[in-house]
């Protein structure tokens, strides 16, 4: 496809072949990794409420016991 300059065409097929693996585990075993990423945005969210906030000791107490 390089010969062709079809340049974004080469770039999603070198992604699909560096992880056909993961991406075919999906079809296999139906997992993603949702449930991570919806406890970063949880943690996100938190943090943003919390600017401000000098005693990380605090923060990550505080952090394990409302999302623990």
């Amino acid at each position: 496809m390089e010969e062709y300059g079809y340049d974004t065409f080469t770039t999603v097929a070198n992604s699909i072949e560096n992880h056909y693996e993961r991406i075919l585990n999906f079809f296999v075993n139906r997992s993603t990794n949702a449930a991570a990423e919806a406890f970063n945005a949880k943690i996100k969210a938190f943090r943003a409420s919390f600017r401000g906030v000098v005693d990380m000791s605090f923060f990550l107490f505080r952090l394990a016991k409302v999302y623990a």
